[in-house]
């Protein structure tokens, strides 16, 4: 069996969820004979690479507004690989995609991984609507990341009798503090960071809601360290500034051997994404895999599909300092109750959220739909 996936990003010139999310699915699909390949866009040319183990096709972009990349050689490139695979899986939104899907008319099985509504073109999207529908009215099935995305999106509920939820999923990984290969890295950490933590990890973008997390930790007890970087970053060091915290540490990018080493040093996970822009947070999937309890907002996101309020954490209302202040508050004031919701996440995520759960229900997808289409 062989899986077309085709978004606008991917790795290694984009880093993000969804991304990450695709190269799980193509990695992890090689246990069950299921070979992928990925169609993408690059700045730079056309080519095709290798990434581990399975094949990607950059197409040189020549547009991009709104977001939304635009490519001459796609479709072309696009017209090869769907004629050579079995299933078209595509990753919305991303409206350029609609048109490669009608590109001559390709009759091949599609399935479409819905990430998230259009949120911030609010405007463009009423000229795209029409197209957007046609497109998902013509895909044979819809994937969505949690129940509650499902039931909170107005687009999602026209088409609910051809939607299946399957949460995105990501590997184990186990990590030996005590190792020499981690001895330098913890050291460092325990070094520069004397109190407990709340740690956040992310791009630091508009949706993310770190302004409220800078302005709920003023005079706290503990500090707060926010790993990652992004087109906020001066913006958000501005503010912290503004507002004398010294107990707020910018940790800049880090590799995966300091994220793991930070989420397991961590007291606690803190992830305020305050607009649905942030659909699931594979951020909180990594926290509660290492065993932590969490802090997220309540959008009618996939949070609140992973953080699992009064069970595997707090999940507070959306742009609100005090609220965020005070979960912050009571998790550190109560250390067995942090390790119970602690103990209750790492369950949650054995239980729905790795990458073996997520490639077997996906694969049992793609049978049922050869098996519709014979």
């Amino acid at each position: 069996m062989k899986i077309l996936h085709v978004y606008k990003t991917y790795y290694p010139h984009s880093l993000g969820g969804i991304e990450q999310m695709i190269y799980q699915l193509c990695e992890g699909l090689m246990n069950y004979n299921v070979d992928c390949e990925v169609l993408t866009l690059s700045k730079n040319s056309s080519y095709k690479a290798s990434i581990n183990n399975h094949q990607v096709n950059y197409a040189k972009l020549n547009l991009e507004y709104a977001s939304t990349g635009m490519s001459i050689p796609a479709l072309g490139m696009f017209y090869k690989l769907a004629r050579q695979c079995d299933i078209i899986q595509y990753h919305f939104p991303w409206p350029f995609a609609d048109i490669l899907h009608f590109f001559k008319f390709i009759k091949k099985p599609t399935i479409l991984t819905y990430h998230s509504d259009i949120i911030k073109q609010k405007h463009l999207l009423k000229l795209y609507t029409p197209l957007m529908h046609i497109f998902l009215k013509s895909v044979d099935k819809i994937i969505c990341t949690s129940p509650n995305y499902l039931e909170s999106s107005e687009v999602l509920q026209k088409y609910k009798d051809k939607t299946e939820v399957i949460p995105i999923g990501i590997p184990k990984v186990n990590i030996d503090l005590n190792s020499n290969e981690n001895f330098s890295r913890v050291n460092y950490w325990q070094n520069i960071i004397k109190k407990p933590f709340f740690l956040f990890i992310g791009v630091l973008r508009y949706y993310k809601g770190l302004h409220f997390l800078l302005e709920a930790v003023r005079n706290a007890p503990y500090y707060v360290v926010i790993a990652g970087n992004g087109p906020l970053e001066q913006e958000l060091k501005n503010k912290a500034n503004d507002l004398k915290l010294d107990n707020v540490l910018f940790a800049g990018e880090i590799t995966e051997q300091d994220k793991n080493i930070l989420l397991s040093l961590s007291y606690a996970f803190v992830f305020p994404s305050h607009i649905r822009t942030e659909a699931f947070g594979i951020s909180l999937l990594e926290a509660a895999m290492h065993g932590k309890a969490m802090i997220s907002c309540e959008i009618g996101a996939g949070m609140s599909y992973i953080n699992q309020n009064n069970i595997t954490g707090y999940i507070i209302p959306a742009q609100n300092s005090h609220a965020l202040r005070n979960a912050m508050d009571n998790l550190y004031d109560n250390p067995n109750l942090t390790l119970e919701f602690a103990k209750n996440a790492k369950l949650r995520f054995n239980e729905l959220f790795t990458k073996d759960e997520m490639c077997s229900k996906y694969v049992d997808v793609y049978k049922d739909l050869l098996d519709k289409i014979v």
